[in-house]
């Protein structure tokens, strides 16, 4: 566990780290979270504690939307080359309370490496939906859900192929296994759609590669920042009032 590690750390004499947060976006539970569990873990640690110092967001480094492109388009061949580009392509990533979400750049990553990720695949017909949603029903979280966008699709009656990519998600665990594996599945079973589901990055090898770029150009200033997009680098330190916690009613 992290105040262990910290102890143990400072029991070795380690001064400073990084911390490399398998979250590529920014949100209270994605990234200020964290920082605040590195604080609690020093605190515990005591005098001397290591100083740690987080990676910054990587949504859209070339190393992570590379890598989602290469899993998307193994994916996508599992159909016929004539019916690819009819292929609805759903982007899933982790549902957060909108409280959350308002006080964030979330849900606008999440857009921007679902639209940098079909531009390189030159694919249009595409939309960003959510899972894994937990809370009481009455507290609004991110919209639509993974199965509601399946219904939908049939409801339009707009072609039977989907490919599921879990963009917000770095590793396929247990949420991409339940949520999509079997109950999207499943339920694509019952709607009589013809699903594929893209394996997240994992060991990627451009996505570990993307990992030591993160180290170098933290570690010297003369590396260059590797970025794609709009929303430009995130920066090495957050504000002080950046993801906020969500207000509770």
């Amino acid at each position: 566990m992290l105040s262990d590690t910290l102890k143990q750390m400072k029991a070795d004499g380690v001064q400073r780290a990084l911390a490399f947060v398998t979250s590529a976006y920014s949100s209270y539970s994605s990234c200020r979270q964290y920082r605040e569990d590195i604080a609690r873990a020093q605190s515990e640690a005591g005098d001397g504690a290591p100083v740690v110092d987080k990676i910054r967001a990587f949504h859209n480094h070339p190393g992570f939307v590379e890598a989602v492109v290469d899993r998307v388009q193994n994916a996508l061949a599992k159909f016929p080359s004539e019916r690819q580009e009819a292929v609805h392509l759903i982007y899933t990533a982790h549902s957060i309370p909108m409280g959350m979400a308002q006080g964030c750049d979330y849900e606008k990553q999440l857009k921007e490496t679902g639209r940098l990720v079909a531009e390189r695949l030159g694919h249009k017909n595409w939309e960003l939906v959510y899972q894994s949603r937990s809370g009481p029903a009455s507290q609004p979280w991110l919209e639509p859900d993974i199965l509601d966008s399946l219904r939908e699709i049939k409801t339009r009656g707009e072609g039977s192929d989907v490919v599921i990519a879990p963009i917000g998600f770095v590793s396929d665990h247990m949420e991409i296994l339940f949520d999509l594996d079997t109950q999207a599945r499943e339920l694509c079973e019952q709607l009589g759609l013809q699903m594929a589901r893209a394996e997240t990055v994992g060991t990627h090898p451009r996505f570990i590669r993307m990992v030591r770029e993160l180290i170098s150009e933290r570690l010297d200033d003369n590396e260059p920042r590797l970025v794609l997009g709009a929303l430009g680098v995130r920066p090495d330190f957050c504000a002080a009032d950046c993801c906020p916690m969500p207000r509770r009613a």
